[in-house]
């Protein structure tokens, strides 16, 4: 007896840690939106003629090539060039091509692949206005193309975590191909309306707050749109997307980095950080389940099966132009191959050596390329 007790015991302890291990995993996907991870330190600082470089741990961001920004926790930033000067086996150096305020060696600093904080830093000239949601106004930049405003809108829609003025690298293309550009927040973002606990729903909510800019744009002089969605961005695209209403008014999609299924990318996500991919399943019951999901701090559940638009490939029905890389260790680079095996009728799919939503900084002169010649081929369409 004592010895089946223990066994129940095991299997009841087991349990317990298989629950708390899924609703770390759901609450950590979803959790309220906080500061950076400040995890670089600089090392050191070299100064040659009229260029100095900062010198950094050596990881798979620091050296990639491409245009990186550093942010540091005393609130400056450094513009990042393409050059990579080796250091050694554990460390690397990068030229400053822009920094603001002075960068000292132990300062503190994030990676990122978001070089422009304003639309005034990427040359734009942007209107600040205000949609209103059914849960509060959300702050939007309205930016129009040099040659005035036009009756096709890109509305751009920025992923989980990620500020709006990580689409500026979009929005720069989208003005050049003479598009009227929106650059949306939601709510729970940090900048958009704050709703109940402040956790992010995965777009299964935040969808409702971008259709309420699409209906902003039709009020003031949109004929019609393209959505243009970055990671979590691409997944409330494609909700859109799949609605009659937008559906006639919708000329395309541009895809970054998308998730383009909710399940794959938690395991995913899960290997970033360390974890067997197979642990992101035992987060699914804590977003699916309406009981569970309330336990996560959540008002709904999160229906993930209906965010499978491989499963849905047979659904989608304007041109889409998927940027993705490779590389990229959050939303897996095969599910964006796989909807173009699918769907090689209206899906285009253009591939970079980078890792999530970096596929600008590792080849923008490419990057740029192809999002204009698409954008541009797009609005001339629309035109006849």
């Amino acid at each position: 007896m004592r010895v089946g007790w223990a066994v129940v015991g095991t299997v009841v302890a087991a349990g317990g840690v298989v629950a708390g291990l899924g609703i770390f995993i759901a609450k950590s996907l979803t959790a309220p939106t906080s500061g950076r991870t400040f995890d670089l330190t600089i090392r050191g600082l070299e100064g040659s003629g009229e260029r100095t470089i900062v010198v950094l741990d050596r990881t798979a961001h620091t050296v990639a090539p491409g245009r990186y920004c550093l942010i540091l926790e005393n609130g400056g930033w450094a513009r990042l060039s393409n050059d990579v000067v080796d250091r050694g086996p554990r460390l690397v150096g990068r030229a400053v091509e822009e920094p603001s305020g002075d960068l000292k060696a132990g300062d503190k600093a994030s990676w990122s692949g978001i070089v422009f904080s304003t639309p005034e830093e990427a040359g734009l000239d942007a209107m600040d206005v205000s949609i209103p949601t059914d849960v509060g106004p959300a702050p939007a930049w309205l930016i129009a193309p040099r040659g005035g405003p036009s009756t096709t809108w890109a509305i751009h829609i920025h992923g989980l975590g990620s500020p709006r003025a990580g689409t500026l690298r979009g929005v720069q293309v989208a003005e050049e191909a003479g598009l009227t550009s929106l650059v949306v927040t939601y709510r729970n973002d940090g900048k958009g309306p704050t709703v109940g606990t402040g956790r992010s729903e995965l777009g299964a909510a935040e969808v409702d707050d971008v259709r309420a800019a699409v209906r902003f744009a039709r009020q003031n002089g949109a004929n019609n749109i393209v959505l243009v969605g970055w990671s979590m961005g691409a997944a409330i695209a494609l909700q859109l997307a799949n609605e009659s209403e937008i559906r006639a008014i919708l000329k395309g999609l541009v895809l970054e980095s998308p998730v383009l299924d909710w399940v794959s990318t938690i395991r995913a996500n899960c290997a970033r950080a360390g974890l067997p991919a197979w642990t992101g399943g035992l987060a699914l019951p804590w977003l699916n389940s309406r009981p569970l999901a309330r336990l996560t701090g959540l008002p709904n559940p999160v229906p993930l099966r209906k965010f499978n638009w491989v499963a849905r490939a047979d659904e989608l029905t304007v041109p889409t132009l998927i940027l993705h890389g490779t590389l990229d260790s959050s939303s897996p680079f095969e599910i964006s191959s796989r909807l173009r095996e699918l769907r090689p009728d209206i899906v285009e799919l253009e591939s970079f050596d980078a890792d999530h939503t970096m596929s600008w900084n590792s080849d923008r002169h490419h990057w740029r390329a192809v999002l204009h010649a698409w954008l541009t081929s797009l609005t001339e369409v629309s035109l006849r």
